[in-house]
């Protein structure tokens, strides 16, 4: 008998029934061993060494691995096919070798992209070695975050005090995510005015165009600035008689996307499904490990971490038969659509994100699924399936309407889309554009238009013209689809890595998700602004991405792992050694001097925002104590005023003014003084005094 591991019991399940009785197929259910929870446990002076540790609650699927493999010929290790997977088949085989379980047992390293039984039995007729390169790649990535998150989160803790703990990607995530919060802060709408006009023509079709020029001159979208300017233009387009001066006519081909990337599901997850990033790689495990259908237990897709575009030609091949026979012949391209990835970093070392089997259409298989894997192996399905369909072919048409000078003239945009193609199945979502306009939507719109037919010297019949004000808008807040597409922009982590950045950002209570978009707290934009003082080089984006090309470098064996760390280590110590003796009034007065914009907005009456509202003599300012950052007065101890970490906006109530204690009078039945009093939760009313000795107030 021959032993197979695998990652999950769900995918031990399926491949057994694909074996038989000549294998066993046990999981070692994730990750088995780590690096022990504690300083030390990587070792830059002793060559980098590692100091594991099997995690308890994978002991008992250690055990069973071992008790199968006596007396087995071959130990077949299959975790998923990525550098994650290769590690967790090297701790499995480093375990067993430390237990002496492997004597006499050949040990391989299988690999399959889909849970199907082709795959499987393939796999097993070619299997290798374990991948050292890959191996290494893992160890510098982990001995990397162990050395910033133990390094690190102790200065954090004791200069920043509240802080969690920072990360080598989290922190630049993080950062990405007070950017923009800081652009908007500082973001001041300008005004600006569109004028739009109703014409008819002859036979009485309506024909709506907006102003482009304006005395011979073509109007920039921040020359109408006022309604003043804009009544103006509204007297001059009235002036005049109109005419068609041009009808320009173009067609356009528009692409597919390609099939999914880890990236691009998530996101495209995120705008159609509303799932977030760990939702959706929850689903895509379930749909790769294996699902019963009609007791037939199958994967559906093919392994969901991956940065690759492509498909295999096989898949290829079976994707062009179905779109043939489901929509026709006519929607098949004379030759397969190919794919460039435009990911910074992308290793394509798999497939992209598609369905196992094109035949197994997203209505047929919704009766063995759940609610969410039903949604998104829709997704998944109609996405792969469109990225090998024909291109729609748009007419796109622009007709310009000018008064007999010349000098006026508006414009009326339309299309007509002369073939579907791939938009018979599928059109991919978008995100709120960063832009800081917002009549970019209008201008879409009238590009779907259908115009009526016209003619260059048509007499048209002008209708009502009007104005419209808008404001620019300030950047969107991240979404975890934008935060995800921006960080694969930027080169920052890996397809297997964005889920559990984000968590991770949430988890530390250094962001919200509300309304599926992220803000930062104020302890999140305090520990960006601390490390961006004092470890600038670790929060940059280009140095980030840097790293990462280089730990790609050792996956590729380009380069050696320790002389990654080796480089990195030295350096980054030296920072740590030199923020050891930070003072803390330095760290103080850096975060109050970086954060005061935010925590101090200026006011529209121009009083000043740092003013005490308690003493009025007093500056506002950022102080830190035991439990982290708070907003206290300069005059302290005389002046007892603090508040929790906000903006602070001049409209504080009694309560957050409020230093107390005072007295408020007597109590008519005990005689009692009652006084109001200020304690860590807010305001409250006490009666009499507090007996001596004890916490307990009457």
């Amino acid at each position: 008998m021959d032993v197979v591991v695998v990652e999950s019991p769900a995918k031990a399940k399926t491949i057994n029934k694909y074996l038989g009785s000549g294998y066993k197929v046990l999981a070692s259910v994730g990750h088995v061993r780590d690096l022990v929870s504690k300083d030390g446990s990587v070792q830059p002076d002793d060559g980098f060494r590692m100091v594991w540790t099997v995690d308890p609650r994978a002991e008992k699927n250690i055990q069973a691995i071992q008790d199968a493999i006596k007396g087995a010929d071959h130990l077949y290790l299959a975790t998923d096919p990525d550098r994650e997977g290769e590690a967790i088949s090297w701790h499995v085989q480093e375990i067993l070798n430390e237990r002496k379980a492997l004597d006499g047992i050949d040990v391989k390293r299988v690999v399959f992209h889909e849970v199907t039984k082709n795959a499987v039995i393939e796999a097993l007729a070619n299997p290798r070695e374990l991948n050292q390169e890959l191996i290494d790649a893992y160890l510098a990535r982990r001995a990397l975050d162990y050395l910033v998150g133990f390094s690190l989160s102790p200065v954090l803790w004791r200069k920043l005090p509240g802080s969690k703990s920072a990360g080598r990607v989290q922190s630049v995530a993080l950062r990405l995510i007070c950017e923009r919060e800081a652009e908007i802060e500082v973001f001041k709408p300008q005004e600006y005015w569109t004028i739009g006009a109703e014409y008819t023509t002859a036979d009485g079709k309506q024909v709506p165009a907006r102003l482009t020029h304006l005395g011979g001159r073509k109007l920039d979208r921040y020359d109408i600035g006022n309604e003043e300017a804009a009544k103006a233009a509204v007297a001059e387009i009235e002036r005049h008689e109109y005419r068609v001066k041009s009808v320009e006519r173009k067609t356009v081909n528009r692409r597919a996307a390609p099939p999914f990337t880890t990236s691009t599901m998530q996101q495209e997850a995120s705008r159609k499904l509303g799932f977030g990033a760990t939702r959706t790689m929850r689903t895509a495990q379930k749909l790769y490990e294996g699902v019963d259908i009609g007791g037939d237990t199958v994967g559906l897709i093919t392994y969901m971490r991956t940065d690759s575009v492509n498909m295999a030609q096989e898949a290829i091949v079976a994707v062009r038969a179905t779109i043939g026979q489901d929509y026709g012949h006519e929607y098949v391209p004379d030759s397969p659509n190919a794919y460039r990835n435009k990911s910074k970093n992308a290793q394509e070392a798999h497939e992209a994100v598609r369905p196992t089997d094109f035949g197994r259409k997203p209505h047929e298989v919704r009766q063995y699924l759940g609610e969410d894997e039903r949604k998104l192996y829709d997704l998944i399905w109609k996405r792969a399936v469109a990225s090998q369909m024909e291109a729609a072919v748009m007419e796109q048409v622009a007709v310009d309407i000018a008064s007999p000078d010349g000098n006026t003239v508006l414009r009326a945009n339309g299309s007509v889309v002369k073939f579907d193609g791939f938009l018979k199945l599928y059109q991919e979502g978008q995100d709120e554009r960063a832009a800081t306009v917002n009549d970019d939507e209008a201008d879409g719109n009238e590009r779907d238009r259908i115009l009526p037919p016209m003619s260059e010297g048509d007499a048209m019949s002008r209708g009502p013209v009007t104005p419209e004000q808008h404001f620019t808008k300030p950047p969107p807040r991240y979404t975890e689809a934008s935060l995800v597409r921006k960080m694969e922009e930027l080169g920052i982590g890996r397809p297997s890595t964005y889920a559990s950045i984000l968590q991770v950002l949430q988890d530390r209570n250094y962001v919200t998700l509300d309304q599926r978009r992220f803000t930062p707290h104020d302890r999140g934009r305090m520990v960006v602004a601390f490390l961006a003082e004092f470890f600038q080089r670790y929060v940059e984006y280009s140095f980030t991405a840097d790293l990462e090309d280089r730990l790609d470098d050792v996956s590729n064996g380009d380069m050696e792992w320790k002389a990654l760390l080796s480089d990195f280590w030295e350096a980054f110590s030296a920072a740590i050694e030199e923020t050891k003796e930070l003072r803390i009034t330095h760290v103080i007065d850096t975060l109050d001097a970086e954060l005061g914009p935010h925590f101090f907005p200026e006011r529209e009456d121009g009083s000043n925002p740092r003013k005490c509202p308690s003493c009025e003599d007093g500056r506002l300012g950022l102080k830190l104590g035991r439990n982290g950052g708070f907003i206290g007065c300069s005059n302290y101890p005389d002046c007892g005023y603090t508040t929790t970490l906000r903006v602070v906006t001049g409209d504080e109530d009694e309560d957050e003014v409020f230093t107390g204690p005072k007295e408020l009078g007597t109590d008519p039945e005990t005689g009692l003084p009652v006084s109001m009093r200020k304690g860590p939760f807010g305001v409250y009313v006490q009666l009499g005094e507090a007996e001596k000795g004890s916490k307990e107030k009457p």
